[in-house]
């Protein structure tokens, strides 16, 4: 009886259709390859770790160097920018970011909007038009 050929498979093929000699050869080169990850991760972590070491040297603090936070939260902001003034959601959005508050969500608005509802902290003046108590 002739020999068939192996199969070429893909990423598309899926596991189902290939043999157990098949499945086992892609067993191991997916090993493989997590293994030639690891060694990569351990490799930026060393440099990593060289990187922060020679900041330390410098005098820079390489945790500073992550994210980034604002000084207040955003319901003090809001109350620092609505005080003793009315603003719609979209001009306290606006007046917030201005006094320097960062957010790169891209429901800032959506969060605005919830933070004016804590009516201990806002006041609704009329519909869509808030102020600080």
């Amino acid at each position: 009886m002739p020999r068939r050929a192996p199969r070429k498979h893909n990423a598309r093929t899926p596991l189902s259709r290939l043999s157990v000699a098949e499945l086992h050869k892609e067993i191991r080169r997916r090993q493989r390859a997590g293994e030639r990850l690891l060694r990569r991760v351990e490799k930026v972590r060393r440099t990593l770790a060289e990187l922060e070491r020679q900041a330390a040297e410098n005098g820079v603090d390489s945790r500073r160097l992550t994210a980034r936070r604002n000084d207040t939260n955003l319901v003090d902001s809001l109350r620092a920018v609505l005080k003793r003034k009315t603003m719609s959601v979209m001009e306290a959005v606006e007046a917030v970011r201005k006094a320097g508050y960062r957010s790169s969500a891209a429901n800032f608005r959506t969060m605005v909007n919830i933070a004016l509802l804590k009516k201990e902290f806002f006041k609704r003046v009329e519909r869509g038009r808030y102020t600080a108590v």
